[in-house]
């Protein structure tokens, strides 16, 4: 085959299988897209930079035949070939480390150790480059590099001592991003690991950075592992006059209704010491995330002062308390809260004197924290709730599973008459909506004032039925905007 021909036959290759390698790259690109592969990236560089410095460097070679020791046909084919090095571990890194779930092969090798296994691939192709492409001896420059990464290797032992701490960490896996650490006096959530150390988020929103040889010499705390849940414990106090049995239910039933409290393992709560101010208690709480630990424990130990006082709970204090002569007590201060709340009711501020002081004997002031559930969707009510302070919203579940409010009941208006007086399980959930002050009238007393009182058993009859209208149309999605109370 004379020059000539060889030389038309490679014009004709350039100019007719290349631009049909582009077509076809493109359009498996295209397909590998829409799937979402991963592979898609690293075709894309083949086609805008390997494929063209290929076509560049057959057509100096074989079109224009540049000898081989021309040093610009010297420089596209080194070009060439680091392109071409770089598309091959990026085609193996997306083909069989690319990370498909815990089991997968890229979930199991540490990102750190394919990162260096890279770089000695990538340095064995560029010696090899240069051996072949620019002819240069490499025995010299091996002599050379060996004295000198002795030299650099005694200069750097820190940093090598953690590089390979770093690599037998990885290995072992005793963690991963997103887990939460505790390392001597440090606790944060790891953000990242990488050649030099791990990197913590603490939570002042602090980075941390601390070296893999630190971290192989310490004692390492994995909130995250072998469970996301993290289990929390909080002691409190209670007095020696409430019964042990009742003070544990309370905090069990109050950690339930706590947001962020795993209901399953549930909440225990242990009687652990008798002390001189009064019982400690323990209360063990499972939580989904370690991070969120001080958020729900500041949500759980509010509540738990609001059930307390529902309850009549006392939290006994080591101080001093001086009580004035003239200051009011706490049964007057429960009937004032009781007299103004009775006012903001209209119908029953037309009760007479004697039937109001009946009503106050059998009626509890109760405290409701921002978020508590009053009543729940099937719980038994034995007590009408009167709104003294604070708003509460009204909620069902409708025909599509979903909670839907029903409406918005503030100062003066009341609640839970319906299950009360049908002696029907409550058919609405009411949650508070900011702190609020509800008086309790208990059944018996309820019954004896609406006898004493018959307009009352009307007013409350009319808004009952207004309520049960709105509450069957908010349940098929046809609430409206009518006047509930």
């Amino acid at each position: 085959m004379n020059s000539q021909t060889q030389l038309l036959m490679w014009a004709i290759i350039l100019a007719v299988c290349f631009p049909l390698l582009e077509i076809i790259l493109i359009e498996t690109i295209h397909n590998l897209k829409r799937r979402g592969n991963s592979v898609t990236w690293t075709l894309r560089f083949i086609q805008n930079l390997v494929l063209p410095a290929l076509a560049i460097l057959l057509f100096m070679k074989y079109v224009w035949q540049l000898e081989n020791e021309n040093n610009f046909l010297k420089v596209v084919a080194t070009l060439f070939w680091i392109c071409a090095i770089y598309a091959t571990l990026s085609t193996v890194n997306a083909i069989v480390f690319a990370d498909r779930g815990e089991k997968s092969l890229g979930a199991k090798v540490p990102k750190l150790f394919r990162d260096l296994s890279q770089a000695v691939l990538i340095s064995a192709g560029s010696a090899l480059v240069l051996s072949v492409v620019w002819k240069i001896d490499l025995a010299g420059l091996a002599a050379a590099l060996g004295v000198g990464s002795i030299v650099l290797g005694l200069a750097l032992q820190d940093t090598l001592g953690s590089i390979f701490a770093g690599i037998a960490l990885l290995f072992e896996r005793p963690f991963k991003e997103g887990d939460w650490l505790h390392l001597g006096e440090v606790s944060g959530k790891v953000i990242d690991i990488n050649w030099r150390g791990i990197r913590l988020l603490t939570e002042e929103q602090y980075q941390i950075v601390i070296p893999h040889t630190i971290v192989s010499q310490e004692m390492v705390f994995n909130y995250s592992q072998p469970f996301r849940r993290h289990e929390d414990e909080i002691e409190l106090r209670f007095s020696y006059e409430h019964p042990p049995n009742f003070v544990k239910q309370v905090l069990k039933a109050t950690a339930l209704s706590t947001p962020g409290v795993l209901p399953d393992p549930e909440p225990v709560v242990e009687t652990t010491k008798y002390e001189e101010f009064g019982i400690l208690y323990k209360l063990v709480i499972q939580i989904g995330e370690f991070g969120d630990r001080d958020e729900i424990r500041d949500e759980l130990k509010t509540r738990i002062w609001y059930a307390a006082k529902r309850y009549n709970l006392k939290i006994p204090v080591p101080v001093r308390e001086i009580y004035q002569s003239e200051k009011p007590s706490t049964q007057e201060q429960a009937t004032t809260k009781f007299n103004e709340g009775i006012q903001s009711v209209p119908a029953l501020v037309r009760m007479e004197g004697d039937s109001l002081a009946d009503l106050a004997k059998g009626s509890m002031l109760h405290n409701f924290a921002a978020g508590e559930k009053i009543i729940r969707e099937g719980d038994r009510i034995n007590a009408l709730h009167i709104i003294v302070a604070g708003k509460a919203s009204v909620t069902v579940i409708n025909n599509q599973g979903k909670a839907e409010e029903v409406y918005v009941l503030s100062k003066g208006e009341f609640f839970g008459e319906m299950a009360l007086f049908t002696g029907e399980l409550a058919k609405i959930t009411v949650t508070a909506l900011e702190d609020m002050e509800v008086i309790l009238i208990y059944s018996s007393v309820a019954y004896a004032m609406i006898e004493r009182q018959p307009t009352l058993a009307r007013e409350i009859g009319q808004i009952m039925e207004l309520r049960r209208k709105a509450i069957e149309q908010a349940k098929l999605g046809t609430k409206n905007n009518a006047t509930l109370a």
